[in-house]
């Protein structure tokens, strides 16, 4: 019988070995490392301009806009790119592009690692925008167009992004408003808005049935803004519970809005807006409360103006003296406001009572209610007078509607 033959180990190998072939082999493995080595170093110097020729690739391919980006840095070392210098342009004429102003402009936008969810288990992203500039310039960028550009900018989103959003955040940012046919040009802004939204993805083991939390702030023209929000954001339904303040804007440095819109102008004023909302299983329910402090409405004034825009101003002071609270000096109405997201239901008649039941009973109080969450989407409360009188009678003439609507219906299926 033959012998079986012991395996040689890689030691009694390399001691069999002739110095010659030795050496072969060390050459052999430092050309393999070297290639290694020159292979990442050439991949790490053409990274930001292989990233950079595919994100503006995705930009040119927008449907109704158009992008470009400067330049890309990459920061392997923490799992993140930034794109810098990066402007957005409305297209027209059917793709053909005009010289206009940009729809979104941002010196940085840094998407990266959430390396805190990393620790939790899940690998998800985030993304911090630096400085964004948003124009929303009238008669090019229409409502059912941003509706419809939604999409477009959320899968540009997921295109960029390789992973999930867990965090966002704006610093230091701008959204504008721009009427270029006005006479003077407007600009309406709100500037420094800062927003930080955290654990969208539920990353963080909660029962809550709100993970999400989004906070906002901002200033309008000496008015200051703020938003708080607690929300689900993998719900395929809106479901939210937030607050929004308003509080100080001074009317007299949107004169020229209010001449445009309105036709008038103001000597003195303050805004205010406090509101809140909260919405589940497709319903939603809320109020808005706007508040008119110290109103002077510019009148009679025989060196500016023609007769209409005279009489107009005069009527709208006029209005304006008879429905203030004249302890308080404010003018100030609660809008309730109810429905799902398929139709909305404003309450005007409340809203109207309101109005006159704070000009000659009591003003309201300039704050958040803290009478709506996503347990109580409607405010309990007895309805006024032309609630009751004008409100009922539609409910009636819908309800009627709807029993209607179920007969036809019945009958189709007879």
């Amino acid at each position: 019988m033959e012998k079986k033959q012991t395996p040689i180990s890689q030691k009694e190998r390399k001691k069999a070995m002739t110095p010659e072939a030795r050496k072969k082999r060390k050459r052999k493995r430092r050309i393999i490392w070297g290639s290694i080595i020159v292979g990442l170093i050439l991949f790490r110097i053409f990274l930001p301009y292989i990233v950079l020729k595919y994100v503006n690739g995705k930009l040119e391919n927008l449907e109704e806009y158009y992008g470009h980006v400067d330049d890309i840095d990459i920061h392997l070392y923490r799992g993140a790119y930034e794109i810098k210098d990066i402007r957005i342009l409305k297209k027209v004429d059917k793709g053909t592009l005009k010289d206009t102003i940009p729809f979104f402009k941002s010196p940085s936008i840094d998407l990266s690692i959430e390396w805190s969810a990393v620790f939790k288990g899940s690998i998800v992203g985030e993304i911090v925008v630096e400085e964004p500039v948003i124009n929303f310039v009238k008669d090019k960028h229409k409502g059912e167009d941003v509706k419809a550009d939604t999409a477009d900018f959320a899968q540009l989103v997921d295109d960029l992004m390789p992973v999930t959003i867990n965090r966002f955040d704006i610093h230091n940012g701008e959204v504008h408003y721009r009427d270029l046919q006005a006479r003077p040009k407007l600009d309406i802004a709100m500037k420094n808005i800062n927003v930080t939204a955290i654990n969208l993805t539920n990353v963080t083991d909660s029962k809550d049935i709100l993970p999400a939390t989004l906070k906002a702030t901002a200033e309008a023209y000496e008015g200051k803004f703020v938003l708080n929000a607690k929300f689900d954001g993998l719900s395929k339904v809106p479901t939210f519970d937030m607050n929004v303040e308003l509080n100080g804007l001074n009317l007299v440095l949107l004169n020229d809005l209010l001449r445009e819109y309105g036709n008038f102008d103001v000597k003195k004023g303050t805004f205010s807006l406090y509101a809140e909302a909260a919405a589940k299983e497709g319903k939603f329910g809320g109020y808005v409360k706007p508040f008119l402090k110290n109103l002077d409405v510019v009148q009679w004034n025989k060196e500016e103006g023609d007769f209409k825009q005279i009489l107009w101003e005069t009527v709208v002071a006029s209005g304006a003296e008879i429905l203030q609270n004249q302890r308080k000096e404010q003018l100030a109405t609660k809008i309730k406001l109810s429905g799902t997201f398929d139709k909305v239901h404003l309450n005007k008649w409340y809203a109207i009572s309101y109005v006159l039941r704070n000009a000659f009973f009591d003003a309201l109080r300039p704050a958040v209610d803290n009478s709506i969450n996503i347990n109580k989407l409607k405010e309990a409360g007895k309805k006024t007078f032309l609630e009751k009188l004008f409100a009922g009678n539609q409910a009636k003439k819908e309800a009627r509607k709807e029993k209607r609507a179920k007969r036809k219906n019945e009958r189709k299926k007879k």
